[in-house]
């Protein structure tokens, strides 16, 4: 029997990272929105790694602050390690990583959701999407409960008819042993929805009190750690270490000797896992003259004795995975509370999207988070950060925000989705982004509190904050423009740094650009601001300067790209009836149908001759209408 529940401007299904930063979104912008989850105790779960950020990570982290989302807000409460990545390399790679409290994280954002107004949550199980033709106008849960929406977004993650492998062992099961939504995939394909099947794993969880520390490397965070969000100017947290152990040739052996039982090896599992975050059998078959690899133990909490093995994520039966783990330096009698598994789930191919997140075919249906068929949590926020924007302009019959790629990596993010789609879970990297000096986290805020601020999202203080910030880079960068530094004032310093001295006064800005001179040389020569500058913006201005050609480099790159995402393709294009385009051509296009000329280069299976015939049929048809 079904029951009228009530109506909602937006419902979420799904409280992970994805569902949290929808269902904020959504809430913040004025939308009385519902989230319907399985679980109260799944909210913001972190059921592998408990961590945030990380290379091409934490850039998503930080854009997300910048936004008005909740992700580095909730991190920075919650930490009990921050490192900088990547930091021998130049700064539009460093990236932000934060070991989690697990509990405190899933509690700070229980608590956020609970009181944000707006917003209300409800432990159920969605079974059934209620739809007039194509579009969709609520859900039906297990219980009977039917609730009216004007959009709906799927945040289902890895829940979907998931089944947990571990060896020969298998069965229904959500991870870390909650249950999974098994009934929903029905409704989907009954909407023609084209589902996947993709699998991801966890290492195991074994008890502190059972390792030799003294055995392992130790890897502290950093002595002053740079916080997540924009909103905070420093940190103040007790730093927990972590531990870096090796296999070895016996972990090896006994990988071998059992890889027939493993999970994946011994075909039980169906689905395609992440290719950047292989089992550790991947890795022994896959790179089998590597006589080790490296692992890090890593504390799920401050005040639980479970260590996560990271990098250590296994198929292979409960029985060899505690001969492999004691294989090891330091684990040699460790204790497993939890063993590594490997879980299967349903998931979308995302060529079904728009640039918005809302479904191509079905009207008011939003998807985001893994079930996109992406993994990682930070991948999952981003996506449900726009899912919950969109819908929600989208409700208030305003445009949408699209962020392209040379904005933001979340841009990078959905577009790639979209536009090439996936065959395996897609995570972020540096690499993926065409304008990554542009792109940096550093500078997040000023490239995107804008836009936050804009469409409602950003708080008065952030936008304050940000206005502040982006003033005093100006005038920073003024006066290190008009001030001036003669040969004698650095002589000596230069001497002493083996550096080549000036032959001439030039200005602050002009000697900034050498390597050697940062804001410490500055000010020991006297020439510091004039007042105290937040580090942050004496960080904005040495790479403002000393990038400036690259920047400006990317800069016109940037603007031939805007040439082409500026050429709109109209949505009724019958790409069959354009002479001059390859079969494959015309059936990529006629199924992605992109928005741009530029989206259409990307697409994989359009060659340049192809976009070029598009473009003298989008000219001609456009004469053809001007002539009418």
């Amino acid at each position: 029997m079904k029951f009228n529940a009530g109506s909602y401007d937006v419902i979420v299904i799904g409280a992970g990272h994805a569902g949290c930063e929808a269902a904020l979104a959504s809430a913040r912008m004025g939308c009385r929105t519902l989230v319907i989850t399985l679980s109260i105790e799944s909210i913001a779960l972190m059921p592998c790694n408990p961590s945030i950020g990380g290379s091409g990570k934490g850039h998503l982290v930080r854009e997300i602050d910048a936004l008005g989302g909740e992700m580095a807000v909730n991190a920075d409460k919650t930490l009990i390690q921050m490192r900088m990545l990547n930091t021998t390399k130049g700064p539009a790679v460093h990236s932000l990583r934060a070991q989690s409290d697990k509990y405190k994280y899933h509690m700070e954002m229980r608590r956020v959701l609970e009181n944000q107004e707006n917003l209300e949550i409800i432990m159920d199980e969605v079974v059934e999407f209620v739809s007039d033709g194509n579009r969709v106008e609520g859900v039906v849960t297990k219980l009977g409960a039917h609730y009216c929406a004007k959009a709906v977004i799927l945040c289902s993650g890895v829940y979907l008819r998931s089944r947990i492998f571990i060896g020969e062992v298998n069965f229904e099961s959500g991870p870390l042993g909650l249950m999974g939504a098994n009934e929903l995939t029905n409704s989907l394909m009954t909407l023609g929805v084209k589902l996947a099947r993709f699998k991801t794993g966890t290492p195991a969880r074994v008890h502190m009190d059972s390792l030799d520390f003294s055995k392992m490397e130790i890897v502290h965070g950093e002595d002053n750690p740079e916080p997540f969000s924009f909103m905070n100017d420093s940190l103040e947290f007790e730093q927990h270490p972590c531990y870096l152990v090796r296999t070895n040739q016996r972990t090896h052996d006994i990988i071998n000797e059992n890889l027939s039982r493993s999970a994946m090896y011994g075909g039980y599992v169906e689905g395609v896992g992440p290719r950047y975050c292989p089992s550790i059998e991947d890795k022994v078959v896959r790179f089998a003259d590597k006589p080790s690899h490296q692992f890090f133990v890593e504390p799920e909490g401050e005040y639980s004795k479970e260590m996560y093995i990271s990098g250590f994520s296994t198929s292979l039966p409960y029985e060899v995975q505690l001969q492999i783990y004691k294989s090891v330096k330091g684990l040699e009698h460790c204790r497993m509370i939890r063993p590594a598994y490997a879980i299967e789930y349903d998931c979308i191919d995302p060529l079904q999207l728009k640039a918005t997140l809302e479904m191509k075919d079905i009207e008011s249906l939003f998807c985001a988070g893994q079930f996109n068929g992406t993994s990682g949590y930070e991948e999952a926020a981003a996506q449900g950060l726009m899912a919950g924007i969109n819908a929600v302009l989208k409700i208030k019959g305003k445009e949408p925000l699209i962020l392209d790629r040379s904005e933001a990596y979340i841009g990078v993010l959905i577009d790639d989705l979209v536009t090439k789609g996936t065959s395996e879970p897609y995570r972020i990297m540096t690499s993926r982004a065409e304008y990554r000096l542009l792109l940096r986290q550093d500078n997040a805020d000023l490239r995107l509190t804008e836009k936050g601020h804009q469409i409602g999202l950003v708080t008065r203080d952030r936008y304050e904050r940000f206005l502040r910030k982006k003033s005093d880079i100006e005038i920073e960068l003024s006066r290190l423009s008009d001030e001036r530094v003669l040969p004698s004032d650095v002589a000596g310093i230069f001497a002493e740094m083996g550096s080549t001295p000036i032959k001439g006064g030039m200005s602050l800005y002009e000697l900034m650009k050498r390597p050697e001179v940062d804001y410490k040389l500055l000010e020991a020569i006297g020439k510091g601001p004039i007042q105290e500058l937040d580090q942050r913006v004496k960080q904005q201005c040495e790479i403002i300067i000393k990038y400036e050609g690259y920047i400006q480099k990317q800069l016109k790159q940037v603007e031939q790209f805007k040439k082409l995402e500026k050429r709109g393709i109209p949505e009724n294009v019958d790409y069959e009836a354009i002479e001059g385009l390859r079969l494959e051509a015309r059936q990529k296009l006629s199924k992605i149908r992109p928005l741009s000329i530029g989206q259409a280069s990307r697409i994989s299976g359009v060659s340049p001759a192809d976009v070029s015939v598009l473009l003298v049929y989008l000219e001609s048809r456009s004469r053809g209408q001007q002539s009418q």
